[in-house]
């Protein structure tokens, strides 16, 4: 549940950067992320959820509009600042499968200091690793992890960052059923404001209060996940419709997603 404020740790305000010919990669985007909320962002391919992510992390400039984080401008934070204050998991992290689980995850505290690390940092990246659920592997290699494990040594690691936001990019691509609700649940118990994009509509309510959805760089609609899968949008966007039915053994609602023509 995101936590009560007077004002939204993120503000994008009209937010546009053009692609090839002019037509726009976003157009006009507005949205806000309150503290501790967990937003997702849905789309077909193309809709301007990744370039969303790399405006917000810095790696692109809009053309026009806004980005505000609590209260400032985002772009008027120097890089070592925005790290220390958002973090991102990408959907393909890629490091040194030499690097030992530890010495990667420790890579999260280079924002706030040089190289050598001190006894607070050494505290956060064990307790990032434990939260993650691999204190096991600490002196593991990279090269020797599973894909779920390196995933959660990735979330390991944007947690020693102590981030105000974390963005994650597609988090449980490649990863088997039982490794994406381990990952979203570590998210969700860290209790910080999380955006992130999805392609998989069934993990959106697993991972998100609300949910933006996109279309043509096109913000066109957004709510709790009942009011998003269930307006007419679902079909317009997607081509899906969406059914909520009682799980058979313990009757929690279950989201099914089927093509509309059906």
């Amino acid at each position: 549940m995101a936590l009560a404020t007077s004002a939204p740790l993120l503000r994008l305000q009209r937010l546009t950067l053009k692609g090839v010919r002019d037509k726009p990669r976003l157009a006009g985007i507005s949205f806000a992320v309150n503290h501790g909320e967990s937003v997702a962002v849905i789309g077909p391919n193309g809709s301007g959820k990744s370039t969303l992510l790399r405006l917000l992390i810095g790696e692109w400039r809009a053309d026009r509009g806004t980005i505000w984080f609590d209260g400032q401008r985002l772009d008027a934070l120097h890089r070592a600042q925005r790290a220390r204050q958002i973090a991102l998991l990408a959907q393909d992290e890629s490091a040194d499968p030499r690097l030992r689980v530890e010495d990667y995850v420790a890579l999260g505290r280079l924002p706030y200091h040089a190289p050598e690390h001190g006894g607070e940092d050494i505290t956060i990246i064990r307790q990032s690793i434990a939260d993650v659920g691999i204190g096991h592997l600490c002196h593991a290699r990279l090269g020797e992890l599973s894909g779920g494990e390196r995933q959660r040594a990735a979330l390991a690691r944007a947690f020693a960052q102590r981030p105000r936001l974390l963005l994650l990019d597609e988090p449980t691509n490649h990863l088997d059923p039982l490794a994406r609700v381990q990952l979203l649940a570590a998210v969700r118990r860290k209790g910080i404001a999380t955006l992130t994009v999805l392609h998989d509509l069934t993990l959106a309510p697993l991972c998100a209060e609300r949910i933006i959805m996109l279309h043509d760089g096109k913000m066109v609609c957004q709510g709790t996940p009942d009011r998003v899968f269930n307006s007419r949008y679902l079909q317009d966007v997607f081509g899906l419709r969406s059914f909520q039915l009682p799980h058979p053994g313990n009757g929690a609602p279950l989201r099914v997603f089927e093509p509309a023509l059906l």
